[in-house]
């Protein structure tokens, strides 16, 4: 079954509420997905974690059901920061000062900042497929701006990739994450209709448009003044990408985090894709094991 033993439900957080699913006992972990996902993804991993944990599994603001504000001519209401603020929120609607956080993609963004922003609430922390926002821009070459075109298409001034992508979304969609549509899918029929139900909304393709924008713009301020400050991920962490991605041919992505981590990181590549999830659960369940404990 689709996420069995969870609960859908809204949660309200300043300026909005979050839609996420919730299950299982146990200590707290926090699942944020990546763009253009919702919740949904984790469905593979969710339940079989939810036999140890009380797992939370929210759509980000911008994206899926979940609140989407205002857009400001400094991209703060989508940066890293104020949706890291959400997740505070919503740990504590179910009373969790502390908890355990893993995040892929843009959620791995979003994990990073809460871990820099609030260092008292974060036990331990997962990233999948990613190396620090900042770390990406400044080695960018012709390589990364080919394959990582899409960072620069969405982060273009509003409302052209929005006019577009609002054409033809779920074609967008299926480009986006290279899915052929004369092959099966990887994504499970109900994953796949959440997401393209949410891209259908014009409002969820500006709050995408945002996230980007402001990945460009504010969030590399934030990340140059934490920098600057000597702040580090401070707890235990775990850094796993797909080993047929990008991550896995461009960077040392075990060196970079030790950069961006106090404490000790343990991690390595999966067999799979950049939508490792969906890809190999099997193996990332294997790697949560050990390290959630």
């Amino acid at each position: 079954m689709f996420f069995e033993g969870f609960s859908l439900t809204e949660v309200a957080v300043p300026g909005g509420s979050m839609r996420l699913r919730h299950g299982g006992s146990g200590p707290p972990l926090l699942m944020l997905h990546g763009n253009p996902q919702t919740h949904a993804m984790w469905h593979l991993v969710a339940p079989t974690l939810a036999q140890r944990f009380t797992v939370v599994c929210p759509d980000l603001r911008g994206y899926g059901f979940s609140h989407k504000p205002p857009a400001t001519a400094d991209h703060l209401p989508y940066s890293k920061r104020e949706m890291a603020k959400d997740m505070v929120a919503v740990m504590e609607h179910f009373g969790h000062k502390r908890f355990r956080l893993a995040g892929h993609d843009r959620g791995g963004r979003v994990a990073h900042r809460l871990a820099l922003d609030h260092p008292d609430r974060v036990e331990q922390l997962a990233t999948l497929d990613i190396i620090p926002t900042l770390e990406h821009f400044e080695r960018a070459d012709m390589d990364f701006a080919l394959s990582y075109y899409h960072w620069f298409w969405l982060a273009q001034k509003h409302p052209y990739p929005e006019w577009l992508i609002n054409k033809a979304p779920e074609d967008w969609w299926r480009q986006h994450t290279n899915r052929n549509p004369d092959k099966p899918d990887l994504f499970h029929p109900d994953a796949l209709a959440d997401y393209l139900a949410a891209v259908r909304i014009p409002e969820t393709v500006r709050g995408i448009c945002e996230d980007y924008r402001a990945a460009t713009s504010i969030d590399l301020e934030h990340d140059r003044a934490s920098r600057a400050a000597g702040a580090k991920v401070e707890c235990p962490m775990l850094a796993l990408w797909g080993s047929k991605g990008k991550i896995n041919q461009w960077y040392d992505a075990m060196a970079i985090w030790r950069q961006y981590c106090g404490a000790e990181v343990a991690g390595g590549g999966i067999e799979s894709g950049h939508y490792i999830a969906e890809e190999n659960p099997a193996a990332l369940l294997e790697w949560f094991g050990r390290f959630f404990g």
